[in-house]
């Protein structure tokens, strides 16, 4: 017996849902969004059908209970999804975009019969340009493939059979689908490179040139555009964190196009404060208490039913003393990444999973001690699997390096697909060199990594800080069942159990108390705890999977923050007589 739980967005859900600018860091004022009711069907066959027998309410998966299907179709079945749409009058100005946030996992696209692209992947921003196919009246036609039989794409915590730590899968598209149209040369990106004093925006095209303008706490700041690049150095620059996460906002103008974006300054460094490696952020050490958060929602799976879920998860966390979120294994759209970076919720980022999973292997050995492999060359070896983990990675740092909330990635989890991470640690370091890198999160560890990853659930704390900064990136799980806002009543999976509100705070204190604090002076820089929501049969969530329960009381928890922090105090004193190790 599964229960149909509904967010409280999602249970008043009504017109064109996600109306929101879907990419704040690259905005214009050309946007039509076509989000919405759209013609849909399934089948196995791969050719164009020539009816549709319901609709789906994009963008939510067909799983979902938003989405109006709430079905899952057989593995490696066909999605199709048919809109027509007519454009604004004076929309056009020379180059017309489609634009679809993300689509699990293969997708091809025809506009008015004409093809105008393909992408493989479920997890990256897609974009064609449709304008030679536009017409006055338009028939826009998308399929979407996706099977999980394969594990060579990166698929996460779907599974085909959900239970336990594994849940329902997601198919089809579930992010945001609009259009948007450019001039015929325009800013196709914007990457920003920024330390404490100054950040520099690269375009990527040499041939743009123009001027930037940034907002300043005392004023207006106008640089050129050079060379596709600007560098800014604003007087008395202003640090983001959480504390204070203060962001540049800036206009681009080139040519014909203008774009408003946003940039932060911040430093991240890893220094040996009192004999530890240290995690500093502004040249201070500094403590990153979070919890790890699936991303998941009750009504609609990947994609919560509005963007002010992701604000009120964030919120709860902060109301809770925390200022890190773990993203597990998963990809969110760019408004969240915004809203971490305005709120100042600091984000630890996973890349997605693939491979092969084998319970004995990856989680029965492993959580009984037999965690450390020197040599991972030899694990996962299918040379498909491992071109699209790394094709994917690269596909997630491209799309969320410019984020200043995320000053962390994380590659591998618990040895889900895991390979050669030496050589994917010096890969991910080309791509981004100014973020902390956890190479391999939780077990079979040895390789090159910035710190040391550890997960402890079961059996003796043994954490002694080494060489590396000490994080325990997963720990906690403590359950907590709330009546009528469990997505499966009989079925419960976490840690350990607890029967009571007072029952189940006293256990988390007590394990931050009794295993946690104690480590904080001899080296340990971050906990994060498992884990944010309930999700599905988890109810090891600080709130329900409904969004509707908070678990734990404020107060004390914002108590147990504070001291968590004020044990980084007395190597914040001495921090910036130490050398940088990083």
């Amino acid at each position: 017996m599964f229960y149909d739980l509904y967010t409280p967005e999602g249970e008043v859900l009504t017109g064109t849902p996600w109306p929101d600018y879907p990419r704040p860091r690259l905005r214009r004022d050309s946007f039509f969004n076509l989000n919405g009711r759209w013609e849909f069907t399934a089948r196995e066959e791969s050719d164009l059908p020539a009816a549709y027998d319901r609709t789906i309410l994009v963008p939510f998966c067909p799983e979902s209970l938003l989405s109006g299907v709430h079905t899952h179709f057989p593995e490696g079945w066909h999605l199709f999804y048919r809109r027509r749409f007519t454009l604004p009058e004076g929309f056009v100005k020379g180059r017309v975009l489609l634009q679809i946030g993300a689509a699990d996992q293969v997708l091809d696209a025809w506009l008015n019969g004409m093809p105008v692209g393909s992408h493989t992947g479920g997890y990256e921003h897609i974009t064609f340009d449709i304008t030679q196919a536009l017409a006055a009246e338009n028939e826009l036609v998308l399929r979407v493939r996706d099977d999980l039989r394969s594990p060579v794409l990166p698929y996460g915590k779907q599974t085909m059979n959900r239970g336990g730590m594994w849940y329902t899968p997601v198919s089809g598209i579930w992010q945001t689908v609009w259009l948007e149209s450019v001039p015929d040369r325009y800013i196709r990106r914007l990457d920003v490179q920024a330390d404490g004093a100054r950040a520099i925006l690269d375009t990527g095209d040499p041939a743009l040139t123009g001027t930037v303008t940034v907002h300043t706490p005392v004023g207006p700041l106008t640089v050129p555009l050079e060379n596709g690049r600007a560098e800014v150095a604003p007087p008395s620059p202003r640090l983001w964190s959480p504390e204070d996460p203060y962001l540049y906002d800036c206009a681009i103008e080139a040519g014909a196009d203008r774009v408003e974006s946003y940039f932060a300054l911040r430093t991240l460094e890893i220094r040996r404060v009192n004999g530890y490696a240290r995690l500093c952020l502004n040249g201070k050490p500094y403590f990153f208490h979070g919890v790890l958060d699936q991303g998941y929602y009750s009504d609609g799976l990947f994609t919560p039913a509005s963007p002010a879920c992701y604000e009120q998860d964030i919120r709860t966390m902060q109301a809770l003393g925390f200022n890190t979120l773990r993203k597990h294994i998963k990809v969110e759209p760019d408004i969240f990444y915004t809203l971490c970076d305005r709120l100042g919720m600091v984000v630890f980022q996973d890349m997605v999973n693939n491979g092969d999973y084998r319970y004995l292997r990856d989680t029965v050995l492993p959580t009984v001690g037999f965690q450390h492999r020197r040599r991972d060359t030899g694990m996962h070896r299918d040379p498909a699997a491992r071109a699209a983990f790394l094709s994917g990675m690269e596909a997630t740092v491209a799309q969320l390096k410019n984020h200043p909330c995320i000053l962390y990635w994380t590659i591998f989890n618990e040895g889900w697909g895991q390979f050669e991470s030496s050589r994917a640690f010096r890969r991910l370091r080309q791509l981004d060199g100014s973020r902390f890198i956890d190479s391999t999160s939780g077990w079979f560890r040895g390789g090159e990594t910035d710190v040391d990853s550890r997960h402890i659930y079961f059996g003796p704390w043994k954490l002694d800080a080494g060489e590396k900064p000490l994080v325990l990136s997963e720990f906690g799980g403590c359950c907590l069942p709330v009546e009528g806002h469990m997505f499966h009543p009989d079925k419960a999976y976490g840690y350990s159990a607890c029967k009571t509100r007072e029952e189940f705070a006293r256990a988390i204190r007590e394990l931050y108390e009794q295993r946690v604090l104690p480590v904080v002076p001899k080296g340990l820089c971050a906990a994060i705890y498992t884990q944010l929501s309930d999700v599905e049969d988890e109810i090891n969530g600080l709130v329900t999977y409904d969004r509707r329960t908070v678990k734990l009381d404020e107060a004390p928890m914002r108590e147990l923050a504070r001291r968590l922090q004020a044990a980084m105090e007395e190597s914040a004193v001495s921090c910036m007589k130490q050398p940088n190790l990083v």
